[in-house]
């Protein structure tokens, strides 16, 4: 379901565009020679209340890019509009906001202003030796790993499983048995599972290809998919990436890591105290009706 405010919003828009003949209109062409914008400028007073630019563009920032078909002219007005709609209803209210909106009001800036901090601790970029120890640890030159190429034919029982390996023993094709037999994504292309290492598949099925010489076909192995048929077709070592083309995964889980550091250090410096939630119905969660009063 789409956000009513939004919808009016893209209508308001839409209409002024239309009217105008505007919709094919070049955004470059509202461009003027303004002074340098103020954010405390007051666009609009609603009974003594001030809308300021600074709320014009916060709230522009909030709108999906469907938005960027409207020229800005005819955007600005509308946000303008809205804000005043907003600040209508909201001086409309008669009495007290229900415990729902002030909660969610209490949530919504709780999670902006923590947003806030969390980029500003993120956006810290990783020094280059920090990113050199992380890709040496990550990818250390003194360890090989392999990887395999093996195909394998999966199937629902373990009867069946033990049939195609009897018919295999019996020099029976394995692409053809993939094809006819398997139940996975890959009968199609004969088994074929292309080169994967040890974090790629589910530890039982990679113990087995491990365990295997290339030609080889294994006994029937189970895993939560299913009994597969394994066949080992070569194996290879995996090479060292680069540093630069690791770079930007490795500065992401260095700034996530800071992230997950700092948000410790505030644990280990603050005191919270929470209730057992055991004694919490997990159920209520869902029960809006409580908060409206």
């Amino acid at each position: 379901m789409s956000h009513p405010i939004k919808s009016i919003l893209a209508a308001t828009c839409t209409a002024a565009m239309l009217a105008q003949g505007a919709w094919a209109q070049d955004t470059a062409e509202t461009e003027t020679d303004a002074p340098a914008a103020d954010p405390s400028q007051v666009v609009a007073t609603v009974n003594g209340t001030e809308i300021t630019l600074a709320h014009v563009i916060a709230l522009r920032a909030t709108l999906p890019q469907q938005y960027d078909q409207f020229p800005p002219n005819l955007l600005l007005q509308g946000i303008v509009d809205q804000l005043i709609q907003h600040t209508l209803l909201k001086q409309s209210l008669d009495g007290e906001p229900s415990l729902r909106s002030r909660v969610s009001i209490e949530n919504e800036e709780r999670a902006i202003i923590a947003g806030e901090v969390m980029a500003g601790v993120m956006q810290q970029a990783p020094s280059e030796e920090d990113l050199q120890a992380a890709y040496e640890e990550q990818y250390p030159a003194d360890v090989q790993e392999t990887e395999y190429r093996a195909s394998h034919i999966l199937v629902e029982t373990e009867e069946e499983a033990q049939e195609l390996v009897t018919a295999l023993e019996g020099d029976a094709d394995f692409a053809a048995l993939a094809r006819e037999k398997s139940v996975g994504p890959s009968g199609a292309s004969g088994g074929d599972l292309g080169w994967f290492g040890a974090a790629d598949m589910v530890a039982p099925f990679f113990d087995a290809v491990a365990a295997l010489e290339p030609g080889e076909v294994s006994d029937p192995v189970e895993t939560q998919f299913g009994w597969h048929v394994i066949t080992l077709a070569e194996t290879r070592n995996k090479e060292r990436p680069a540093l630069d083309t690791v770079r930007e995964e490795l500065a992401s889980q260095l700034q996530q890591g800071a992230l997950e550091s700092f948000i410790e250090g505030l644990k280990s410096d603050a005191e919270i105290d929470q209730v057992d939630l055991e004694g919490i119905d997990p159920n209520v969660i869902t029960n809006l009706d409580l908060l409206e009063n």
